[in-house]
C-alpha cells in the first residue's frame, strides 16, 4: 500500500529539498517504487534529479490546474524513481487555484489514479504555508517535518503543528506526524545539544533517531544533478539518509504489524462474547 510524505517547514534552509531528494533516492535503492514531487516554484528538487526546469514542456503546474495528465507530467530520473517536476510557473497554479471551488483537493485528485503504482510518494513542499502547502497536506498520509536544532526552529514548527491540526480537522482526518528529522546537526555546537533534548523531550519517539550532519558532499550533490547517494554513497550524508530509509521502513512495518493485531483483537471480541452468551444458555438448559 502506497504511502505519501509530505516534507514540509514553512521555515526555508532547514534542508527539505535536500531530504526529499536523498530519501526519495535512498527509497529508490532499496528497490522501493518511489515518486518524488517538487511542489515548490523554485525548483530545486527538479535540479537535484539532473533535470533542466528552465527546458519543461509539462510540469506539477500543467497537472494541478488540469492542462495535462500525469502521465504526460511524469518523468523518470536516472537513479530509478519517478518525478513530477516544476519551475517558477507554479506560482501561477498557487494564484490560479485561490479562485477555484474545492481547491485544496486539486493534487490529491490529479494522483488519484496513479499513486497507487507506487510504494512511496515524497512530497517536496515550499517554504511556506499557503495553497500547495495545503494541497500537499490534504494528499499525504503523513507529514515529515526536517528542523535544525536552533531556537528559532522551534517557533515555526508550533505554527507547523498547528496548521496540520487543522487540516487534520478539516479535510484529512487519516494526516500524522510521520517524524522530526534533525538535519545539519553539528554534536560540537551546545545550541544544537540542547534544542535536540528539547525535542526528544516533548516529541519522544516521532524524533528519527537518525541525524542528518553537516557534510559538504550534501551541498556538492545537487550542483551535479545527483543525490548525495550516488554522488558519494560513503559520504555521511549519503549514509546518514540510507540510515533514515531503513528506519522509515522499519517504522511502518512496525505500524502495520500493530494495526493488524489491533483488527485481529476487534474481531475476537465479538466472537469471544458469543462464546459467553452460549455458556450461559446451555447452562439455563441443564439447570431447567
Amino acid at each position: 500500500m502506497v504511502k505519501i510524505i509530505s516534507v514540509t517547514n514553512q521555515k526555508g534552509g532547514v534542508g527539505k529539498t535536500t531530504t526529499s531528494v536523498n530519501l526519495a533516492a535512498a527509497l529508490a535503492a532499496t528497490k522501493k517504487k518511489v515518486l518524488l514531487i517538487d511542489l515548490d516554484p523554485q525548483g530545486n528538487a527538479t535540479m537535484g534529479c539532473g533535470i533542466d526546469k528552465m527546458d519543461l514542456d509539462e510540469s506539477v503546474n500543467d497537472l494541478l490546474l488540469g492542462d495535462s495528465t500525469f502521465a504526460e507530467v511524469v518523468q523518470t530520473c536516472d537513479e530509478k524513481f519517478d518525478l513530477l517536476p516544476s519551475n517558477s510557473e507554479l506560482t501561477v497554479a498557487e494564484i490560479a487555484l485561490l479562485q477555484r471551488e474545492d481547491k485544496e483537493n486539486q493534487l490529491k485528485k490529479g494522483l488519484a489514479d496513479h499513486v497507487q503504482n507506487y510504494d512511496f510518494v515524497i512530497i517536496d513542499c515550499p517554504p511556506s504555508l499557503n495553497m500547495l502547502t495545503v494541497n500537499a497536506l490534504v494528499a499525504s498520509d503523513s507529514v515529515l517535518i526536517p528542523m535544525q536544532c536552533e531556537y528559532y526552529a522551534l517557533e515555526g514548527l508550533a505554527s507547523l503543528l498547528s496548521t496540520v491540526r487543522q487540516v487534520t480537522k478539516a479535510t484529512n482526518a487519516k494526516l500524522e506526524i510521520e517524524g522530526l528529522l534533525r538535519t545539519m546537526y553539528d554534536g560540537r555546537n551546545r545550541l544544537a545539544v540542547d534544542v535536540s533534548k528539547q525535542l526528544l523531550d516533548h516529541f519522544g519517539k516521532k524524533v528519527y533517531r537518525t541525524v542528518i550532519p553537516r557534510n559538504v558532499r550534501l551541498a556538492e550533490a545537487p550542483s551535479h544533478g545527483l543525490s548525495s547517494i550516488e554522488y558519494d554513497k560513503r559520504s555521511p550524508g549519503a549514509m546518514a539518509y540510507l540510515t533514515l530509509a531503513g528506519e522509515l521502513l522499519r517504522r511502518q512495518k512496525t505500524a502495520t504489524k500493530t494495526k493488524s493485531k489491533t483488527k485481529t483483537k476487534t474481531k475476537a471480541k465479538p466472537k469471544a462474547k458469543a462464546k459467553k452468551k452460549l455458556k450461559k444458555k446451555s447452562k439455563k438448559a441443564v439447570s431447567a
